[in-house]
Protein backbone atom coordinates (compact mmCIF):
# COMPACT_ATOMS: atom_id res chain seq x y z
CA UNK A 1 0.00 0.00 0.00
CA UNK A 2 1.35 3.41 -0.96
CA UNK A 3 0.82 6.22 1.52
CA UNK A 4 0.41 9.67 0.02
CA UNK A 5 1.30 12.42 2.44
CA UNK A 6 -0.47 15.74 1.98
CA UNK A 7 1.22 18.92 3.16
CA UNK A 8 0.59 22.61 3.09
CA UNK A 9 3.35 25.20 2.96
CA UNK A 10 2.60 28.76 3.96
CA UNK A 11 4.46 31.90 2.88
CA UNK A 12 4.37 35.54 3.96
CA UNK A 13 3.84 37.63 0.89
CA UNK A 14 3.61 41.06 -0.57
CA UNK A 15 0.21 40.62 -2.20
CA UNK A 16 -0.83 42.94 -4.99
CA UNK A 17 -4.39 43.75 -6.04
CA UNK A 18 -5.85 45.68 -8.90
CA UNK A 19 -9.37 46.39 -10.09
CA UNK A 20 -11.01 46.60 -13.53
CA UNK A 21 -14.02 48.84 -12.96
CA UNK A 22 -15.43 48.17 -16.45
CA UNK A 23 -15.83 44.44 -15.84
CA UNK A 24 -16.16 44.53 -12.02
CA UNK A 25 -13.26 42.10 -11.75
CA UNK A 26 -10.44 42.26 -9.28
CA UNK A 27 -7.06 40.59 -9.43
CA UNK A 28 -4.77 39.21 -6.75
CA UNK A 29 -1.29 38.33 -7.91
CA UNK A 30 2.17 37.44 -6.73
CA UNK A 31 4.38 34.51 -5.75
CA UNK A 32 2.57 31.58 -4.19
CA UNK A 33 5.79 29.53 -3.90
CA UNK A 34 9.43 30.64 -3.74
CA UNK A 35 12.10 28.19 -4.83
CA UNK A 36 15.38 27.50 -3.07
CA UNK A 37 14.41 29.18 0.19
CA UNK A 38 14.63 27.13 3.34
CA UNK A 39 11.91 27.72 5.90
CA UNK A 40 11.37 26.37 9.38
CA UNK A 41 8.10 24.42 9.54
CA UNK A 42 8.46 23.93 13.30
CA UNK A 43 11.50 23.97 15.59
CA UNK A 44 14.23 21.86 14.07
CA UNK A 45 12.33 20.92 10.88
CA UNK A 46 12.97 22.77 7.63
CA UNK A 47 11.64 22.54 4.10
CA UNK A 48 12.67 23.85 0.70
CA UNK A 49 11.05 23.64 -2.75
CA UNK A 50 13.27 22.59 -5.66
CA UNK A 51 12.89 24.81 -8.77
CA UNK A 52 11.58 21.87 -10.85
CA UNK A 53 9.26 20.43 -8.18
CA UNK A 54 6.04 21.75 -9.76
CA UNK A 55 6.76 21.17 -13.45
CA UNK A 56 4.75 17.99 -14.07
CA UNK A 57 1.91 18.96 -11.81
CA UNK A 58 1.34 22.34 -13.46
CA UNK A 59 0.92 20.63 -16.83
CA UNK A 60 -1.53 17.99 -15.64
CA UNK A 61 -3.79 19.42 -12.91
CA UNK A 62 -6.72 21.74 -12.53
CA UNK A 63 -5.34 23.88 -9.71
CA UNK A 64 -7.66 25.94 -7.55
CA UNK A 65 -7.10 29.25 -5.81
CA UNK A 66 -8.77 29.19 -2.40
CA UNK A 67 -9.26 31.49 0.54
CA UNK A 68 -7.33 29.93 3.43
CA UNK A 69 -7.46 26.37 2.02
CA UNK A 70 -11.28 26.41 2.27
CA UNK A 71 -12.64 24.33 -0.61
CA UNK A 72 -16.00 26.10 -0.18
CA UNK A 73 -14.35 29.39 -1.21
CA UNK A 74 -12.96 28.85 -4.69
CA UNK A 75 -11.59 32.14 -6.02
CA UNK A 76 -10.39 30.79 -9.35
CA UNK A 77 -9.07 27.75 -11.22
CA UNK A 78 -6.71 26.98 -14.04
CA UNK A 79 -9.41 25.02 -15.93
CA UNK A 80 -11.77 28.02 -15.90
CA UNK A 81 -8.94 30.35 -17.00
CA UNK A 82 -9.48 32.48 -13.89
CA UNK A 83 -6.13 31.41 -12.41
CA UNK A 84 -2.86 31.79 -14.29
CA UNK A 85 0.22 30.09 -12.87
CA UNK A 86 3.77 30.12 -14.22
CA UNK A 87 7.19 29.37 -12.85
CA UNK A 88 10.32 31.45 -13.24
CA UNK A 89 13.68 31.47 -11.50
CA UNK A 90 12.12 32.90 -8.32
CA UNK A 91 9.12 30.62 -7.91
CA UNK A 92 5.48 30.05 -8.80
CA UNK A 93 3.82 33.28 -9.85
CA UNK A 94 0.06 33.41 -9.98
CA UNK A 95 -2.71 35.78 -10.91
CA UNK A 96 -6.32 35.08 -10.01
CA UNK A 97 -9.18 36.96 -11.66
CA UNK A 98 -11.96 37.54 -9.15
CA UNK A 99 -15.65 38.05 -9.82
CA UNK A 100 -16.35 40.83 -7.32
CA UNK A 101 -20.08 40.10 -7.42
CA UNK A 102 -19.23 36.91 -5.53
CA UNK A 103 -19.23 37.97 -1.85
CA UNK A 104 -16.39 35.55 -0.99
CA UNK A 105 -14.21 36.88 -3.80
CA UNK A 106 -15.02 40.47 -2.82
CA UNK A 107 -14.07 39.69 0.78
CA UNK A 108 -10.78 38.08 -0.28
CA UNK A 109 -9.97 41.07 -2.49
CA UNK A 110 -10.64 43.52 0.36
CA UNK A 111 -8.61 41.50 2.87
CA UNK A 112 -5.59 41.58 0.59
CA UNK A 113 -5.99 45.18 -0.64
CA UNK A 114 -6.28 46.50 2.93
CA UNK A 115 -3.29 44.46 4.11
CA UNK A 116 -5.25 42.25 6.51
CA UNK A 117 -4.03 39.15 4.66
CA UNK A 118 -0.41 39.10 3.55
CA UNK A 119 0.29 35.43 3.16
CA UNK A 120 -0.16 32.61 0.77
CA UNK A 121 0.18 28.89 0.80
CA UNK A 122 -0.16 25.87 -1.39
CA UNK A 123 -1.54 22.40 -0.81
CA UNK A 124 0.20 19.42 -2.38
CA UNK A 125 0.98 15.74 -2.25
CA UNK A 126 4.62 14.72 -2.14
CA UNK A 127 5.88 12.60 -5.01
CA UNK A 128 9.61 12.82 -4.36
CA UNK A 129 11.61 14.42 -1.57
CA UNK A 130 15.07 14.22 -0.04
CA UNK A 131 15.40 14.06 3.71
CA UNK A 132 18.58 15.43 5.24
CA UNK A 133 19.32 14.59 8.87
CA UNK A 134 21.77 17.26 9.91
CA UNK A 135 24.60 17.01 12.42
CA UNK A 136 22.92 19.59 14.68
CA UNK A 137 19.86 17.33 15.05
CA UNK A 138 17.65 19.28 12.66
CA UNK A 139 15.94 17.78 9.61
CA UNK A 140 15.46 19.30 6.18
CA UNK A 141 13.01 18.15 3.51
CA UNK A 142 13.86 19.09 -0.07
CA UNK A 143 10.73 18.78 -2.18
CA UNK A 144 11.92 17.46 -5.56
CA UNK A 145 8.47 16.78 -7.04
CA UNK A 146 5.02 17.55 -5.73
CA UNK A 147 1.48 17.21 -7.04
CA UNK A 148 0.07 20.69 -6.41
CA UNK A 149 -3.69 20.87 -5.83
CA UNK A 150 -4.30 24.43 -4.73
CA UNK A 151 -2.87 27.82 -3.88
CA UNK A 152 -4.41 29.96 -1.15
CA UNK A 153 -4.32 33.39 0.34
CA UNK A 154 -3.91 32.95 4.08
CA UNK A 155 -3.62 34.93 7.29
CA UNK A 156 -0.86 32.80 8.85
CA UNK A 157 2.14 32.66 6.51
CA UNK A 158 5.32 30.81 7.40
CA UNK A 159 7.50 31.52 4.36
CA UNK A 160 8.68 35.15 4.52
CA UNK A 161 10.03 35.31 0.97
CA UNK A 162 6.88 35.03 -1.13
CA UNK A 163 5.08 38.05 -2.51
CA UNK A 164 1.53 38.28 -3.74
Amino acid sequence: MIKIETRKMVFETDLKTRMDTKTNEGYIEGYFVVFGQETELWPGVYEEVHPRALDNSLKNNNILCLDNHDTRVVLGSTDSNTLELKTDSKGLYGKVKLDLEDPFAKSAFRKVSTGKVKGCSFGFNIIDEEIENREDGTVKFLLREVDIKEVSITAFPAYPTTSI
